[in-house]
This record gives structure tokens, C-alpha cells and sequence, in this order.
């Protein structure tokens, strides 16, 4: 085996990526170089740097590799089964680590923790999901919910529902969060109606609702920041006027 490795032209050049990786993490890498860093670790005894730059190209970016299917990624000459279902997999833990760092944070600090979490997690999928983020008095996350998914530009949401959600998990506040997968976060009519019915059927039980954020391909829409909740929430400057877009901290105390 090592007579084999050392007899592979391709080596040094491997070891070269993963010593920069170990000493710097991904700093200084460009995106191919990336990509042929994960795929030394499966495609073994072959130059993946051309496979990578295709990867790069096909899709735009990393961001479009992990958020392709399997079939797509498999279609790339060089890219078997075995690789694609890696890639995915990439995806999904850090979708599971980022959902475990916002459960464990003592305390949410800011809107963009839920943002950052929300965006890739949902990024690339190819039907609407409604999530529902349930947080105590002191805005510690509960749990992080997927309630609904629909189709491709529409998803059946029901207020029981989302309050038999909150109560499940002694709620006292709740993000909603959803996706479009046009990649346009401007909200329908639909989201503001929905946004309306759902924050008087929490309010018949005293839960806030702190936010119903809608996520684009590159950008998001916050219903709060765009005056569309009206109970006021734990911060002192969380009220806006009526059309009115202000930055608003939700979780400051």
C-alpha cells in the first residue's frame, strides 16, 4: 500500500493541501481548492483539481455544490455516488452543528444568530418549509422545528398547529421562519395574512412572537423590521411604526 502512495504523482501535492489546512484552517484557500482538499478523502490515486474547478464552475460556487441533488452532482464526469452523497452530507452536519451551537448558547445575543442558522440551513431547498424557533422568558432555544413543507412556492401552515408546537415545549416566544425558493425574500400578501393570524392566535396565551423571517438566496425579509408584528416584545425597541424599516435587536435585554 505504501509502495503504491508513493508511486501516486499526486501525493505531495495532497499533503501540501492539508498541511496549509492544518496549520491555517481554510484561510488563503481559493474555492476549488477547497473542494479538492474533500475530495482527496474519496477519490483516491487521480488529479481532482480539473474535477474540482468543474464543480466550481457547473454550479457557481461552493454554495451551489452543496445545495445541488445528488443527480446533478453525479452528472460532473469524475463525481460518483459515493462523492456526491459526501458532499450532501457536509451539508446537512454543518446544518446539525449550527442547529446544536444555537440550542446551546445560554441566550441568543442578536437577530443575526437566528439569520446566519436560518440561511443555510434553508439555502437550496426546492420547496417551501416553515420552521418554528421556540425560546423560554429569557430567549434560550428550546428547540428548532421544521413544521410544515409544502411545494415549490407554497406551504399549508395552521395556527393550532404551530400553538400545540408552543405549548409542547413551554414556549414563551416563537421565531417563524420560511423559505422561498425562487430565491426573492419579498413576502406575499399570503405571509402577511399568515403572519397576522398566527400572532393573535399566540397572544390568546401570551406568547410573543418575536419575528416571521422569510429567506432569499442571498438576502432576507424580517416581518419585524418591517412593521408587521404589533405586541410589543422583551426589548424596549422593538415597537415600529406601520411601514416603517428599523434595525431592531429582539434579544436585547
Amino acid at each position: 500500500m505504501n509502495k503504491k502512495l508513493n508511486n501516486n504523482p499526486h501525493q505531495g501535492h495532497r499533503k501540501r493541501l492539508r498541511e496549509r489546512f492544518n496549520k491555517t484552517g481554510l484561510e488563503g484557500f481559493h474555492d476549488y481548492e477547497f473542494i479538492e482538499l474533500l475530495l482527496t478523502y474519496v477519490i483516491p490515486q487521480k488529479d481532482v483539481k480539473p474535477v474540482a474547478k468543474e464543480l466550481i464552475q457547473r454550479f457557481g460556487g461552493i454554495q451551489g455544490i452543496f445545495d445541488a441533488p445528488v443527480s446533478e452532482l453525479t452528472s460532473v464526469s469524475g463525481i460518483g455516488e459515493r462523492t456526491a452523497i459526501l458532499i450532501k452530507l457536509l451539508k446537512e452536519g454543518a446544518t446539525l452543528y449550527l442547529k446544536t451551537r444555537i440550542k446551546n448558547k445560554q441566550v441568543l445575543s442578536s437577530p443575526q444568530d437566528v439569520f446566519n442558522f436560518c440561511r443555510y440551513a434553508l439555502s437550496g431547498e426546492k420547496n417551501e418549509k416553515f420552521m418554528v424557533i421556540y425560546l423560554t422568558t429569557r430567549n434560550e432555544v428550546l428547540e428548532v422545528e421544521t413544521l410544515e413543507e409544502g411545494t415549490i412556492n407554497r406551504t399549508a401552515v395552521y395556527p393550532r398547529k404551530v400553538i400545540e408546537g408552543a405549548l409542547k415545549h413551554n414556549a414563551s416566544a416563537l421565531i417563524f421562519v420560511h423559505n422561498h425558493p425562487s430565491g426573492d425574500p419579498s413576502p406575499s400578501k399570503t405571509d402577511r395574512k399568515l403572519t397576522e393570524d398566527l400572532e393573535k392566535a399566540a397572544s390568546t396565551i401570551d406568547i410573543i412572537i418575536h419575528d416571521h423571517i422569510v429567506i432569499g438566496k442571498n438576502s432576507h425579509f424580517s416581518g419585524r423590521e418591517n412593521g408587521w408584528l404589533i405586541k410589543k416584545t422583551t426589548s424596549p425597541s422593538s415597537q415600529t411604526a406601520e411601514g416603517k424599516k428599523v434595525a431592531i435587536n429582539y434579544f436585547a435585554t
